[in-house]
């Protein structure tokens, strides 16, 4: 991998991005033709490969890539895509009807060290607690995470969203 190939596979996802209805086979045969570029064992194949498939509404396809990807050491190469990794895969699990698997992948993740994907993981939580029927606990993690964006309220709606998770009276 290096900076090209990193260029190219940012501009397939910004064109991507900007026009979401293309054709889906096409645009993953752009990411498979990518991937083919990197060295057979590579962990960010079955990462991109994945996130191609998840975003043309295929989670299913998707899950075992993201296990792939991270079992295939994911991690080393990129921690900052390992953790869109175990985000974007406890999302798929969330939408193939294993949100509890989702759960437990995610929770690690709210002691992991801060980055810029704190508040997906937060929501990505949410979603999964809120399919098991855990709303209360997913809200109080939606409302923490929106908390510090606030311009006014940040300190209220922080103590908020503990009170839907603390017992009474602590």
């Amino acid at each position: 991998m290096n900076s090209d190939w990193e260029d190219r596979v940012t501009a397939a996802w910004a064109s991507f991005d900007s026009n979401p209805e293309q054709d889906a086979p096409a645009f993953r045969a752009v990411i498979d033709a990518l991937v083919a570029e990197l060295p057979p064992d590579s962990p960010l194949g079955p990462f991109e490969r994945a996130c191609a498939w998840d975003s043309t509404g295929h989670s299913d396809q998707a899950v075992p890539l993201y296990r792939q990807a991270l079992d295939g050491g994911l991690a080393e190469v990129s921690g900052y895509r390992a953790r869109r990794a175990r985000i974007q895969l406890a999302s798929s699990l969330r939408n193939t009807g294993r949100a509890e698997e989702g759960v437990r992948l995610l929770t690690p993740e709210l002691d992991a060290p801060s980055d810029e994907l704190d508040d997906a993981v937060r929501a990505c939580l949410a979603l999964c607690l809120s399919s098991l029927g855990r709303d209360r606990e997913g809200l109080s993690l939606v409302l923490g995470a929106l908390a510090p964006h606030l311009p006014r309220y940040r300190r209220s709606m922080a103590a908020y969203a503990r009170a839907l998770v603390e017992p009474a009276g602590r």
